[in-house]
């Protein structure tokens, strides 16, 4: 099955093609059908299996097409930060469609309220908002939800650990009783089967496990400070000949930077990123097959598109945004029971991060000593939250974080022929 098979919008269709999605996670291929269908769900999955892109993806479809447009969808999250990245999957998705979202969550001055207010005042196409400010704006009026189409719970059972079960019935009492409730939960407790029981209409039931990395692949991680990564990369090329390789960021801009300063070391190398032309994309991925070209230096754009065997090497040099992609971005070695080595340089800010991944994919992936002419390496706390020391990729995820609108196909943040946006958006090339 591709995306093609859902018959999504044609502009919805192109910004997957741009992020080079072909084929749907086991969530997506399961949920968007039901979704289309205008059914309630309940999923049970965890972050990192594409859940939500499964429920965005088939939402943003039916806006689109809508005859009118008004506040059409309310995602509720438990965190800031998970709203956050939401909206940013927003951007990234809705990169060749006008679709308006915004995010609502507390903390900020009193100009980020305002921002918030009138956003949703003036009814944007989707809300991701945290149950507690979400009430407090609630609370104040004004605020029209009964044109309301459709509710997402997101990490449902996380906003009931965290005290939010009241808050969640409080707010759907405002909205119509006529809509599509869309429930994701990474498990499924009696308390999470009770709420769903009070707030879903004959809903449809998916349960889906994360994928697993191949056997075949020695999985090593460092921890390192940004400034130290670049020494690491070195080391790791002078200790062992590797033929072909292939090197992840998580941003275009530190691909450019980073394959500028690696090809003075390594002739045979080449960026690959979305402001490429197809046509030169085709060419590098060309020499790279043929094996005329021994490292590739680019984007997640490249753990779902490339299908090349015989690559004996992979390096995160960032940590990815979630388990799926770890999972697709190692899975580039390995390939056809072969072997191969992936290795992901941790730095301080992408500890906790990389610790829910090592959760996610059941084991803890081994630390390997820095060399010490690089200096003391950063211990690994996965629990804490600590500053990531500077270097190549200092300003990772930007996000929409004033709390004001931001629209799709406008153009809010620049880049793109067509309106589209750069920075801060996970998965984009």
């Amino acid at each position: 099955m591709t995306f093609q098979d859902f018959n999504f919008h044609p502009d919805l269709i192109e910004g997957l093609m741009a992020m080079n999605y072909t084929k749907p996670t086991p969530i997506q291929e399961q949920a968007i059908p039901q979704i289309l269908a205008g059914k309630d769900l309940i999923a049970c999955a965890q972050t990192g299996t594409g859940k939500t892109a499964a429920y965005l993806l088939p939402l943003l479809h039916k806006i689109v097409n809508a005859d009118h447009r008004h506040l059409n969808t309310l995602i509720i999250a438990p965190t800031r930060e998970l709203a956050l990245q939401i909206d940013q999957q927003i951007e990234a998705l809705a990169y060749f469609i006008n679709v308006s979202s915004i995010t609502v969550y507390g903390g900020g001055s009193g100009v980020v309220w305002e921002q918030q207010k009138k956003a949703m005042q003036l009814g944007a196409d989707v809300v991701i908002a945290t149950p507690g400010r979400l009430i407090s704006m609630l609370n104040v009026g004004d605020i029209n939800m009964k044109y309301l189409e459709h509710l997402v719970l997101d990490e449902a059972d996380r906003m009931l650990d965290m005290g939010f079960y009241d808050d969640i019935v409080r707010i759907i009492s405002y909205l119509p009783q006529d809509r599509q409730t869309l429930l994701f939960s990474a498990t499924m407790p009696p308390k999470i089967r009770a709420l769903a029981n009070q707030i879903l209409n004959n809903p449809v039931e998916i349960s889906i496990a994360l994928s697993k990395p191949a056997e075949g692949i020695l999985q090593q991680a460092y921890t390192v400070y940004d400034q130290q990564k670049f020494g690491l990369l070195r080391h790791i090329f002078k200790e062992t000949e590797y033929k072909s390789v292939i090197i992840f960021c998580s941003r275009k801009e530190t691909v450019k930077k980073l394959a500028a300063e690696l090809k003075r070391v390594i002739p045979s190398l080449q960026a690959f990123h979305s402001d490429l032309e197809q046509e030169q994309r085709e060419e590098i991925m060309r020499n790279f097959k043929n094996k005329n070209l021994q490292v590739l230096v680019g984007t997640d754009i490249l753990s779902r598109g490339i299908d090349v065997d015989g690559i004996d090497l992979v390096i995160n040099y960032d940590v990815p945004p979630d388990g799926e992609d770890y999972i697709h971005r190692i899975g580039r070695t390995a390939r056809a029971e072969s072997t191969g080595t992936a290795i992901t340089f941790i730095n301080p800010m992408d500890m906790q991060r990389f610790g829910g991944i090592e959760r996610l994919i059941g084991r803890e992936v081994p630390k390997i000593a820095l060399p010490v002419s690089l200096g003391e390496a950063p211990a690994y706390e996965p629990d804490q939250r600590r500053s990531s020391g500077g270097g190549f990729n200092k300003n990772r995820g930007s996000g929409n974080r004033n709390g004001g609108p931001r629209h799709g196909g406008g153009g809010h943040k620049g880049g793109g022929n067509r309106g589209g946006h750069s920075g801060g958006a996970p998965k984009q090339g």
